[in-house]
């Protein structure tokens, strides 16, 4: 919801930028990583909106999702620190360091790349 606020808000200020970040036109160099990060954010609800219909085995329904977190996070990150005037230097790489180590953490703690599951040794059945 956050995005659409955000997209929302955008596109009210400046339609024009809206549109040439959308058609990575922009002259931005920002646009593009946020315009990615959502249509990742985008794709990674629709995948898991659509779990149990799209048939996907549990193995490579988690690869898309992680695969599709790392777009986000580092899209993301990339947008947020390629942006000037918004916060203060140290102050957003850090913020940004710490959504990368918890990004990090987590992957680690599922292993959404493994057989085994997650770390805790729980089999994630499909529903």
């Amino acid at each position: 919801m956050a995005v659409v606020i955000h997209v929302g808000g955008l596109w009210i200020t400046s339609p024009p930028d809206m549109i040439d970040a959308l058609l990575f036109s922009s002259p931005t160099p920002f646009s593009p990583w946020g315009v990615v990060a959502m249509w990742a954010i985008f794709a990674v609800a629709l995948l898991a909106a659509l779990r149990g219909r799209l048939g996907l085995r549990l193995r490579t329904w988690r690869i898309a999702h992680t695969l599709l977190a790392i777009v986000i996070v580092v899209g993301s990150v990339v947008h947020c620190i390629l942006i000037e005037g918004t916060m203060e230097t140290v102050s957003k790489a850090a913020l940004c360091a710490l959504v990368v180590a918890a990004t990090i953490k987590v992957m680690a703690d599922l292993r959404a790349w493994s057989k085994r599951g997650t770390a805790r040794g729980e089999s994630i059945g499909r529903r």
